[in-house]
């Protein structure tokens, strides 16, 4: 229970008593899937009675930033000053890692909500379709947390420590109920395959712009995965 409450404080803003130490997630950080079926279910519930598809769509994505406290997509900003900073590694490090936001991370943030609205408003099961991008959210997370290199000391850097080589295999593990779900076999390989690449590609990214990864690289995987994932799952 302790390890559950830690994954969720960490992964949101929901009321769980008294906090716990990060130490007990960190050690099971392949149980980030299981924060993407828990915020997918609470988001997903109060969706279901909104019979208007757009007005559905818009709370779904606020219902997301609002439980999850915006944290991943503070993430997704610092990435996007970072990756559209000038100039040598440091000074995009300094973009990446101050506590300002400049164009870049405005333009990110705007970007990635507004694909993953349409990718919301264009799904024929919204309901399905939040729970299946909250969880390649998540499972992208895992990955990035074990194989992203740190480049600074910091929470993934930490997170980094305690975890090994097989957690992304038990964190795969842990999404397969999504085949369970009755969607279309090609939709969801479209997923899966969606949260694959967006922290394969991240990581290459990060790799080359910045010397590794940190909090902000995988919060932004966070936020990419799952609007490439319910684009995947809208255009197959």
């Amino acid at each position: 229970m302790k390890i559950l409450l830690s994954l969720l404080q960490f992964t949101t803003i929901l009321p769980l008593g008294k906090s716990q130490d990060l130490e007990p997630f960190a050690r099971h950080s392949y149980l980030y899937p299981v924060s993407g079926y828990v915020i997918g279910t609470l988001v997903a519930l109060p969706v279901f009675f909104i019979a208007d598809h757009t007005i559905a769509a818009a709370v779904a994505v606020s219902l997301i930033m609002l439980i999850s406290g915006a944290h991943h997509f503070d993430g997704l900003l610092d990435f996007g000053d970072g990756l559209m900073a000038h100039g040598d590694r440091e000074k995009r490090i300094r973009a990446l890692t101050d506590r300002y936001i400049g164009a870049g991370g405005v333009a990110a943030g705007i970007v990635i909500t507004l694909l993953l609205f349409a990718g919301f408003q264009a799904s024929t099961s919204l309901v399905f379709a939040i729970i299946i991008g909250e969880v390649c959210a998540k499972f992208s997370m895992s990955l990035l947390t074990v194989y992203g290199t740190p480049f600074r000391q910091g929470i993934h850097s930490y997170l980094h420590e305690f975890s090994q080589p097989h957690f992304p295999l038990i964190a795969a593990l842990l999404c397969m109920p999504l085949l369970f779900i009755p969607i279309a076999p090609l939709k969801l390989m479209g997923a899966i395959l969606a949260a694959l690449l967006c922290p394969t590609i991240l990581l290459l990214i990060s790799n080359r712009l910045f010397g590794g990864v940190n909090g902000d690289v995988v919060g932004a995987s966070n936020e990419i995965t799952r609007a490439c994932a319910i684009l995947a799952l809208v255009i197959f």
